[in-house]
């Protein structure tokens, strides 16, 4: 067993074309503790999100702190912490910060799942 401690991790910066703005990243589980799946945490700043996109496998994600969203092409929902959202394989969506808000959120897929952005 190993207990995994997310306020110790320390917060990367992660800059991609896939975001609005300024994110960072915390891996809490990679390669070298699971080959079934990643978990990882994502920052937010305010009203920062990522741009439609999609993934070739499932996605989870368990908001942790703040207020956001996640939209499909039909829907726009609000979400806060404690929340669970499960995304299927190939579902165009975003998700991010809500206007004027920070926004951090868990995901858990498999290190094999491939995104596609789907917006400029």
């Amino acid at each position: 067993m190993k207990v995994i401690k997310v306020v110790q991790i320390a917060k990367e910066s992660h800059p991609s074309p896939l975001f609005t703005g300024p994110v960072t990243m915390q891996t809490i589980v990679g390669t070298e503790l699971s080959k079934k799946f990643s978990i990882m945490q994502v920052n937010f700043g305010r009203g920062v999100r990522n741009k439609f996109h999609s993934h070739t496998l499932e996605q989870i994600l368990i908001v942790t702190e703040g207020k956001g969203a996640v939209a499909t092409e039909k829907e726009q929902i609000t979400v806060g912490s404690g929340d669970v959202i499960f995304i299927p394989a190939g579902e165009k969506h975003w998700h991010g910060a809500a206007n004027g808000a920070t926004f951090s959120h868990l995901y858990v897929m498999s290190p094999d799942s491939k995104t596609t952005q789907l917006e400029d």
